[in-house]
C-alpha cells in the first residue's frame, strides 16, 4: 500500500505528542458521531491531534457534540465532498480551533452552506489542501488520501468523493463519503485490491444507499464492522441492498441513529472495542490477520449489478444530475416533472443546484 499510494507525505508536526487525547492518552480514538441523516466522523491520535472528517448538517448539533468530547484542538478538517450534509458542521469546527489546513476535492460547492465553509476557511488562516496521492501523519497515526481517481464527472459531487485510509499498527479504519459504483470500480483498478483490505471499523457508503457499497468492492475491502451513519430520512436510507451486502461479508452492522455515537478505541497493538451511546460494550477485537487467507481472496473489480431506481410518477425522468442540465431543466423543484429525492441530495427540494 505504501508504494502504491505514499507519493507525497504530509505531516501534521509532533510538537504537541506530550498532549494526550482527551480521556484516552496513548490509544487511538474514532468517534462515528451521531449527527442525524449525514456524516461526520473525529479523530483523535494517541498524541492527542484531531481530525474531522465530514461535519453532518447541523452546526449546532456538530458544536454540541465537540463539546462534549472534549475537543480542544482541530488539526485538519476534511470533506469527502461538498454536500451540505457533510460539510455544514466543517463550519464550527474550522471557527473554532482554526484547523491547519482543510483538505478537499478540489470541486467547489454550489450551495450557500459551501460559501459559508470557504469564508470561514479563509478568516481563520486555514489553507486548501486539495486530495492526492498522499499520506498525512497524525502523530503515530497515519492516513492515507483515496483521491478522487481521474474519469469521473467533475459536475458530480458523489463520485468525486475523498476517502480517507486510517492505520495504526495492525489495525485499519476506512472512509469514503458517497463514492459511487464508478469510483470505487476505478479505485480497485487503481488499487491491487489484497492491500486495501481487510479492513476492521468501516464506514457504509452514503448511508447505505444502494448507489453506494457494492459486492465487487466489499469483497476487496473485507470489513469486520460497518457503521452506518444515518438519522430519520426520506431516502430509504440504509437500503434493504447495502444491509444484505454487509451481511454477505459476515460484518457487524452498527448504526447511528439507532445506536448513537459509535466509538471505536484502538490499543497500540492493534486490539481495539467498540462502544455506542445507546448500547453496551463489545469484547475487545484483535486486528485481522494479514495476509489474508486464501479463500478469502478479492474476487475480479467487476462491480455487481445494482437494482434499478424505481421509476417516479411523473413520466418525465431523469437518470442524473448531468441529464437534469443538459435538458436545461436545473435546478428541479419538489413537485415539478422528473423531481426526485434521488437527485436533491440536501432534502431542500430543489434537485441538481
Amino acid at each position: 500500500m505504501r508504494h502504491v499510494l505514499a507519493l507525497a507525505a504530509l505531516s501534521l508536526g509532533l510538537a504537541s505528542a506530550q498532549a494526550a487525547a482527551p480521556g484516552a492518552p496513548g490509544v487511538l480514538t474514532i468517534r462515528f458521531l451521531d449527527v442525524g441523516q449525514g456524516d461526520a466522523v473525529l479523530i483523535t491520535s494517541p498524541e492527542g491531534k484531531s481530525v474531522l472528517y465530514d461535519g453532518g448538517r447541523s452546526e449546532p448539533r456538530l458544536q454540541a457534540l465537540l463539546n462534549l468530547y472534549g475537543v480542544q484542538s482541530l488539526d485538519l478538517v476534511a470533506a469527502s465532498h461538498a454536500d451540505s450534509d457533510h460539510i455544514t458542521g466543517l463550519i464550527p469546527g474550522v471557527r473554532l480551533f482554526k484547523p491547519k489546513y482543510f483538505l478537499n476535492n478540489g470541486i467547489a460547492g454550489t450551495t450557500q452552506t459551501w460559501n459559508r465553509l470557504v469564508t470561514a476557511a479563509q478568516q481563520a488562516g486555514t489553507q486548501g489542501l486539495v486530495a492526492k496521492d498522499q499520506t498525512i501523519n497524525l502523530g503515530s497515526v497515519k492516513l492515507t488520501v483515496l483521491a478522487p481517481p481521474s474519469g469521473m464527472p467533475k459536475n458530480e459531487q458523489n463520485p468525486n468523493s475523498v476517502g480517507l485510509l486510517v492505520q495504526f499498527g495492525k489495525f485499519r479504519a476506512l472512509m469514503t463519503g458517497d463514492s459511487e459504483t464508478a469510483e470505487t470500480a476505478a479505485w480497485l483498478r487503481k488499487y491491487p485490491a489484497a492491500t486495501l483490505g481487510p479492513i476492521d471499523v468501516y464506514k457504509s457508503i452514503h448511508h447505505g444507499a444502494r448507489n453506494g457499497d457494492n459486492a465487487a468492492w466489499l469483497a476487496a475491502v473485507r470489513p469486520r464492522n460497518v457503521i452506518i451513519s444515518v438519522g430519520p430520512n426520506n431516502y430509504g436510507h440504509p437500503t434493504a441492498e447495502a444491509l444484505a451486502l454487509y451481511k454477505r461479508v459476515g460484518a457487524t452492522v452498527y448504526r447511528t441513529d439507532r445506536e448513537g455515537t459509535v466509538t471505536v478505541v484502538v490499543q497500540p497493538s492493534g486490539q481495539f472495542a467498540i462502544t455506542t451511546a445507546h448500547g453496551p460494550a463489545v469484547p475487545t477485537n484483535p486486528p485481522a490477520s494479514r495476509p489474508a487467507p486464501a479463500a478469502a481472496a478479492p474476487r475480479p473489480a467487476t462491480p455487481a449489478a445494482i437494482p434499478p431506481t424505481p421509476a417516479p410518477a411523473s413520466s418525465v425522468y431523469y437518470a442524473n444530475c448531468a441529464a437534469v442540465r443538459a435538458a436545461g431543466a436545473a435546478p428541479l423543484l419538489r413537485g415539478q416533472p422528473g423531481y426526485r429525492p434521488g437527485l436533491d441530495r440536501d432534502g431542500d427540494g430543489r434537485a441538481c443546484e
